[in-house]
């Protein structure tokens, strides 16, 4: 197992490793888990894709860590099983790398680690993380057919402030979570 990036009761959220990729595409390539991820959801096609998304994860995430930036896209094992639950992901919209892009909170569980407060868990550790490097505002862009985040949303206890198209161009809830001073 690599290295917490941060832990929490129940979870230890960490890069993703090689050998997370079986469970990865087990997940991901679900049209239930990716349907309202991204743009233009589509499942994972094979379990080389997911080892190429691992690999350019650890790139990603070794960058934001160089940068001094609380940025990753996360595994969220479980402490008690050492399973992985699903991701965390505390990200600049739309891959932007600009520093005043906003950004996003996230979170996708594989269907057996759903209903037991993982997600909710998880980006609430992310959350912290962000506004403890001084990110003043973080926002969960939330399908309006997701019910499941909607309410993961309001038990963090996110403001929705509307609904818009000017991320990854469909209609999202915009949630939002303020540093408090």
């Amino acid at each position: 197992m690599s290295d917490a990036v941060f832990e929490t009761e129940r979870l230890v959220v960490r890069d993703w490793a090689p050998g997370d990729a079986e469970r990865m595409y087990d997940m991901y390539s679900r049209d239930d888990v990716v349907r309202f991820l991204g743009a233009a959801p589509s499942p994972m096609p094979s379990l080389e894709a997911a080892g190429e998304r691992i690999t350019r994860g650890e790139l990603r995430n070794g960058e934001a860590r160089a940068a001094g930036t609380p940025f990753g896209w996360w595994a969220a094992e479980v402490r008690e099983s050492g399973v992985v639950a699903g991701s965390i992901a505390l990200v600049q919209i739309d891959g932007s790398r600009e520093p005043d892009a906003p950004v996003e909170v996230a979170w996708a569980l594989h269907p057996d680690a759903q209903g037991h407060g993982f997600a909710t868990e998880g980006a609430r550790g992310a959350l912290e993380r962000g506004h403890e490097a001084g990110l003043e505002e973080i926002l969960a862009l939330i399908d309006q057919a997701n019910a499941p985040s909607r309410g993961v949303a309001r038990r963090l206890g996110l403001e929705l402030t509307g609904v818009t198209e000017e991320f990854y161009g469909k209609p999202l809830m915009v949630w939002v979570s303020r540093r408090s001073s």
